[in-house]
């Protein structure tokens, strides 16, 4: 059972490795690519905008699927898929295709996504799927920090393209694996129906909503955030009423799995524009290359896969409330740092503030994943390993659609030129103090829920 164990940890670390490593590659290549292909902001921040929002839309299906069809199946098909469009997006010739590929990217990242957690879950005991879960969340940080160093080398010898072909070769040693040595599915609802009518109605309001909350400014996004919430009480009333739904409602009644969740949101709500803004910020204000900019935006993923184990560690031990809150308020200091960034801001500042949200990020992040996953039953692991991954991307795609409403505001249509810098500024400043107001109202929420000890539900 060990070799198993080691096998399944070991193909999730790979697969949630690649994926970050994309991702924040993406950001540092993004300068570049929009030179390329002359894109203004708004149109240069969808391209890593639409990988999120494949993601957030499609994982809870995914995740659903693979409590129905096994998995180990719907983990291998997103490998599968990841690869391939990683293959077309390091071939496209405009900024649109590499949007689409982009999209298509994120498809496969919420195959992996949907059912990594999952998987360390049915065959790891829960009293140690606190290590296992650091070790996953640090490799997630680890290609985070690769990303950075690695990425932004590529990008500045070999060209942007390079971080999609990086990609190829260790998706398929990954493929290799699954097949060679995973024999078992892991399905633990099969033969269940699949709910295709509530997976398009949530899909939807994942689009709507996004879409809607990015051109607040118009009639159009109004409408659109009318229409997703209207959407939202309609897909959960749908959703209490059948048989075998897509989300079951009734996992929200358990107060550790509904509270870990929405922090999980909140954090990355006020986390993941980080990298974008600041290696914008270095490379346009600051005139860094891609490779510098890389190496200063590395520390806060490097906090985070340095800590993450020990976190871990710690949330099979002691009451997550704690370790969660104190996770929250260092975050919540870092960003607060960023709220002062100008032209003339010193590094050290840009230092302290990446250092002290990575470490925040790892107090809270394999802690809050531990008391979810441990709160629900071994038949909907996928389920709500899915929900936990979507409320992450959900998380990730209200951030990002924080900075297009406000670039949208402030600079338009405008290319990021000199004349422009003032008003980039203003953007990424608002930007800081909107995920430092969030992350702070969530510390409160977990000061004040009151002793949650993880429960252990073993049907």
């Amino acid at each position: 059972m060990s070799n198993l164990k080691n096998t399944v940890l070991i193909t999730v670390v790979l697969g949630s490795f690649l994926i970050p490593f994309m991702g924040t590659s993406l950001n540092v290549a993004l300068p570049t690519i929009g030179k390329e292909f002359t894109l203004n902001a708004i149109l240069l921040s969808w391209i890593p905008t639409a990988f999120i929002l494949a993601n957030a839309a499609l994982i809870l299906p995914f995740g659903r699927l693979a409590d129905i069809y096994g998995r180990k199946k719907i983990f291998l098909y997103g490998v599968i898929t990841y690869t391939f469009a990683s293959f077309l997006a390091s071939v496209s010739n405009s900024g649109v295709l590499l949007l689409i590929f982009s999209f298509l990217q994120g498809i496969g990242c919420s195959m992996i996504f949907g059912t990594g957690v999952a998987l360390i879950s049915s065959v790891f005991d829960p009293r140690e799927r606190g290590k296992a879960y650091g070790t996953y969340v640090a490799s997630v940080y680890t290609g985070i920090f690769s990303g950075l160093i690695l990425g932004g080398f590529l990008i500045q010898q070999l060209g942007w393209r390079s971080i999609f072909i990086f990609n190829i070769p260790f998706g398929l040693l990954l493929i290799s694996i699954i097949l060679l040595k995973l024999k078992s599915d892991w399905a633990g609802s099969e033969g269940e129906k699949f709910d295709f009518t509530g997976s398009l109605l949530f899909f939807l309001i994942i689009i709507s909503l996004m879409q809607g909350f990015s051109t607040l400014t118009s009639n159009t996004g109004k409408i659109l955030i009318l229409g997703g919430i209207l959407g939202t009480i309609i897909f959960l009333k749908y959703e209490s009423r059948i048989k075998h739904p897509l989300l079951r409602t009734s996992i929200f009644k358990n107060k550790i799995f509904t509270i870990s969740i929405i922090s999980i949101l909140i954090i990355n709500l006020g986390t993941t524009s980080i990298t974008f803004l600041l290696s914008l910020y270095l490379q346009y204000l600051k005139l860094l290359s891609p490779n510098t900019a890389g190496i200063i935006l590395v520390l806060e993923p490097l906090s985070v896969a340095v800590l993450s184990p020990f976190a871990g560690r710690i949330s099979d031990k002691i009451d997550i409330r704690i370790i969660t809150s104190i996770g929250m308020t260092i975050t919540t200091i870092g960003l607060f740092i960023f709220t002062f960034l100008d032209f003339n801001t010193n590094f050290s500042l840009i230092l302290l503030g990446l250092i002290l949200v990575g470490t925040g990020l790892a107090l809270f992040s394999s802690p809050a994943t531990n008391a979810a996953m441990n709160s629900v039953g071994k038949k909907i692991y996928g389920t709500a390993s899915a929900t936990v991954s979507t409320m992450v991307f959900t998380g990730q795609v209200l951030s990002m659609g924080v900075v297009i409403l406000i670039f949208d505001l402030y600079l338009g249509n405008a290319h990021l030129i000199p004349q422009f810098y003032p008003q980039f500024l203003k953007s990424t400043d608002i930007a800081f103090i909107i995920y430092t107001a969030v992350c702070f109202i969530a510390i409160l929420a977990l000061l004040f829920t009151g002793k949650n000890k993880v429960l252990i539900d073993k049907n």
